[in-house]
């Protein structure tokens, strides 16, 4: 993975507000746009080698869950800042009231 990519995705990551969350699929479209390449699995192998010290937890897949590898952990931190959550098992952001969407 180049360097230029994973300075993106975690720049990115890196602005999202406190009790918001957004898609791995978001932040690939807009690295793509800036970059020309990339997609939502890359953007999650960014995270899962280089993005412990980004917050990591307020990126979901497209139906609002957390990684399965830190469901719990990313769970926790979401409540812990506001973020809506379903009640569900496992439990989802609630997309409609809390998706992030990067500046232009």
């Amino acid at each position: 993975m180049d360097e230029d990519y994973l300075e993106a995705v975690l720049d990115l990551v890196d602005s999202i507000p406190a009790g918001r969350a957004t898609t791995y699929g978001t932040i690939a479209e807009h690295v793509g746009e800036l970059l020309g390449r990339g997609g939502p699995r890359q953007v999650g192998q960014v995270l899962a080698r280089a993005g412990s010290g980004v917050p990591w937890w307020r990126v979901v897949n497209a139906s609002g869950e957390p990684p399965a590898a830190h469901r719990e952990r990313a769970t926790a931190l979401l409540r812990a800042e506001g973020c809506p959550l379903t009640d569900g098992v496992p439990p989802r952001v609630v997309l409609r009231a809390a998706l992030w969407w990067p500046p232009d």
